[in-house]
């Protein structure tokens, strides 16, 4: 679905590394520059580092506050013209401020960030209020450490902790359930005879938070993805500030929830006939809950009684005998394991869990709609997950090395003796 209506990456934003770097140049250039000692260069350039190096380019708001730190820079060396004439710093640092503003889309005129990042912040803006307690504290803090978990297919559960698992899990079962934040998901079986089930229903409560929001809950269900809570509203709190809202990315099959006051994301997608769902949350939430709260999906896995995988391995529901590579069987999905392996190498070139998932899907329902699905929930690893040498997991071999071969299900002598799947 992303092609139909690409959602915001990290990757596809302007290289703010790039970025990074010329205001690191800038930095020490003003520092060692000797033209003009009273000019003001060098404190501009470190507020407006100060103003953006907490962005997230995967946050929905990410264009409004860069713009805001843009036009706070463009003052500050404005106010410094004459005393900083002469200087090729600041005529290279407004060259620059020009062209990130062209590149943005934003407008000279419009709100500016705080002149003063370290005694004002927004307590709805959960970067905002950690900065806050760092320059509160007079000691530097270390950033927020995010978390990622997702859930697809049949399902497939990537735990806050990097966690790969395929469990059966058929009913309402927690996600997430923390003092901020539920997460409830509701699996039904996908094709008899099988223990695979798929998510058709999911509900999210946002607990209310100060003057942020409103407790609000989101409801979504097959063929039934609104862009709304269940009161009809799409934002809480104050609908200025933005703590919380709902962008519609693709009109009944694809929306991102924004909570900025917990630092939050959530995605839920509508592909075939069931849902899939991705959240980014900080570390210091995922882990505030009560000890009654334990049963949580993201954070602990599934219980080993629901489990299908063997170890990180995903059993194939092939019917028959075991195959050699290459081999004719005929499951009653229809595919067979050679062309399941060619229908995901389609969309994922890179055959880690994602891939392996998407054949395992195919050979137990025979639904294509779960190949766009394994697709789709790589894509949303790649948008949210803060680790890029953690995106992608590796099926361990029996020996401990990294399979990287579709060979590597057969070699192990993992292929299912019945339709129904290992347990």
């Amino acid at each position: 679905m992303r092609s139909a209506a690409p959602s915001r990456s990290p990757r596809a934003e302007p290289p703010l590394a790039a970025l990074r770097l010329l205001l690191l140049l800038l930095l020490l250039s003003a520092g060692n520059c000797q033209l003009q000692t009273s000019c003001g260069i060098q404190k501009c350039t470190t507020d407006f580092v100060s103003f953006t190096s907490h962005l997230n380019a995967a946050l929905e708001d990410f264009d409004l506050e860069f713009c805001k730190a843009l036009r706070t820079y463009s003052v500050c060396t404005y106010r410094n013209s004459k005393v900083c004439r002469g200087n090729l710093v600041y005529h290279s640092a407004v060259l620059g401020i020009g062209d990130l503003m062209t590149q943005r889309n934003c407008t000279k005129d419009g709100p500016t960030s705080s002149t003063n990042p370290e005694m004002t912040h927004d307590p709805c803006n959960y970067s905002g209020h950690t900065e806050a307690r760092e320059h509160h504290g007079g000691e530097k803090t270390p950033r927020p450490t995010y978390l990622f978990c997702g859930l697809f297919g049949d399902p497939h559960l990537r735990t806050f902790k990097d966690h790969f698992q395929t469990c059966k899990v058929e009913g309402a079962w927690p996600l997430v359930d923390n003092n901020y934040l539920s997460v409830q998901v509701t699996n039904v079986p996908v094709v008899p005879g099988s223990s695979a089930t798929a998510t058709n229903k999911i509900t999210i409560i946002f607990k209310s938070y100060q003057d942020c929001t409103d407790q609000k809950v989101y409801q979504a269900m097959t063929d039934d993805l609104p862009a709304a809570f269940v009161d009809g509203t799409t934002s809480g709190g104050d609908g200025n500030t933005r703590s919380l809202h709902i962008v519609e990315k693709v009109s009944g099959k694809y929306i991102e929830i924004h909570a900025r006051y917990i630092g939050t994301t959530v995605y839920i997608r509508q592909l075939g006939h069931y849902l899939t769902l991705a959240i980014r949350m900080p570390q210091e939430l995922v882990m505030a809950y009560e000890e009654s709260q334990d049963l949580q999906l993201c954070v602990n896995g599934c219980p080993s009684s629901e489990l299908i995988d063997q170890s990180g391995h995903l059993p194939l529901p092939v019917m028959g005998k075991l195959l050699p590579w290459g081999a004719v069987a005929h499951p009653r999905s229809g595919y067979t394991l050679e062309a399941a392996t060619m229908k995901c190498h389609e969309k994922m070139l890179v055959k880690d869990i994602y891939f392996y998932s998407c054949v395992f899907d195919l050979l137990t329902t025979g639904d294509a709609n779960f190949t766009t699905a394994a697709h789709s929930a790589l894509q949303d690893v790649e948008a949210l997950h803060p680790s890029k040498e953690h995106w992608h997991i590796f099926p361990r071999s029996g020996s401990g090395s990294v399979g990287r071969d579709s060979k590597f299900f057969v070699s192990l002598g993992l292929l299912c003796l019945t339709v129904v799947v290992c347990l």
